[in-house]
Parts: structure tokens; C-alpha cells; sequence
């Protein structure tokens, strides 16, 4: 995400870029932590607003703090490539040893089961645009996924009832967040809270 940090400092953001143990913990633990982050980066922010922008499984780690302990200054949200819906990657490969290994527990909590963690959020409540991407790097895993997908997320699973905005691009699960076009739809949701771009 770093590319993109400097994208959006360019044009007059200023960008806190928090990272997490992703593969340590689940879920819940995992939004108690960023949120505490997020309030301690974040207290000497003169901005009235906190906008995020999210990649996969940050944003559900989002969802599930604004369903446990919403951040009350919560600005516009854009999610790349989110598993709003789980993934069938998951549900596929959760029991293998090795996934679990290089995943950790929060990324089991991920499938598309209707009692999965995503499922039991519900509809967002803010002001939220989803970007998925269609094209895949990983021809194995995209065996598992019915329909088009990222290598990672199928696009039908990227949305989530609430979204005020959706686009798709021809892009991978993992470089989302370099690809120019996506880049200009995060700074029009941000600047206008749609994906429209005025050329």
C-alpha cells in the first residue's frame, strides 16, 4: 500500500498506513488492535474525518469495528478487493495444514458458509465504494472460484448490501492498489463519494 500512500499524499491527503499481525490472530482480536491504532495515529488528526481505504481482508477487519465499536469521525470507505461474502478459497483449502500455516486463523473465519464471520456483520452503515478486480495470477486457486474473480475473491463476492458504489477492473487480488485507474476511482470516491471520474 505504499504506492498508494504516496498517491494520495500527492493530492493533499494526509495518510496514516497501519499494518497488522494478519496471520496471529482472529478476526476480533485483529479489529481491536487497528482500531487502537487508528485512535492512537490518529489523535492529533485535525481532519473531522477519517476516509479509509482497505485491501481484502482489511476490510472486514473495518466491518467488524464499526458492528463492535464504531469509530465515531468515519469518513468515506473504499475496499479493493474485499471478501465481503467469503471466499471459496476457503472453503476449499481452510483444513489444509499448510493454509492455515501461511494464513493464520483470521483468514479461516473467511469462507463463504452463511454463519461465516463476513455474514454476520450484516449491511454496512457508512459511505462505502467497492473495487474488485477480474483478472486472476493464480490459474489454481481461480479453479476453485466459480465465476469471475481476482485469483483470491470472486467479484460477486467483493459486494456487500449498504455499498453506494461498485466498479470492476482488470486487475489481480494483490496489485489492486497499483493499478492507475483503480488509484483515480479511490481519489474520486474520497473527493465525491462516487467512482465516477470527469476527465
Amino acid at each position: 500500500m505504499d504506492g498508494l500512500e504516496s498517491f494520495l499524499s500527492e493530492h493533499n491527503f494526509s495518510v496514516v498506513n497501519i499494518d497488522y499481525p494478519s496471520r496471529h490472530f482472529k478476526i476480533p482480536e485483529l479489529a481491536k488492535r487497528v482500531r487502537k491504532n487508528i485512535i492512537n495515529r490518529t489523535r492529533n488528526s485535525e481532519s473531522s474525518k477519517l476516509h479509509f481505504v482497505t485491501h481484502s481482508m482489511g476490510g472486514i477487519i473495518l466491518r467488524q469495528i464499526q458492528a463492535t465499536h464504531p469509530l465515531p469521525n468515519l469518513g468515506r470507505v473504499v475496499m479493493l478487493g474485499p471478501p465481503n461474502k467469503g471466499s471459496e478459497v476457503v472453503d476449499k483449502l481452510s483444513k489444509v495444514k499448510l493454509f492455515r500455516l501461511m494464513n493464520g486463523p483470521a483468514a479461516v473465519q473467511l469462507s463463504t458458509s452463511s454463519e461465516s464471520l463476513p455474514h454476520s456483520l450484516g449491511p454496512v452503515d457508512f459511505e462505502l465504494g467497492v473495487i474488485a478486480g477480474d483478472r486472476s495470477i493464480n490459474p489454481i486457486l481461480s479453479t476453485l472460484i466459480p465465476g469471475k474473480d481476482d485469483g483470491k475473491v470472486s467479484v460477486a463476492r467483493t459486494q456487500v448490501d449498504g455499498m453506494k458504489d461498485f466498479i470492476v477492473f482488470h486487475s489481480p487480488h494483490p496489485i489492486l492498489m497499483n493499478n492507475q485507474e483503480v488509484r483515480s476511482s479511490i481519489l474520486s470516491f474520497l473527493q465525491k463519494g462516487n467512482f465516477v471520474i470527469k476527465k
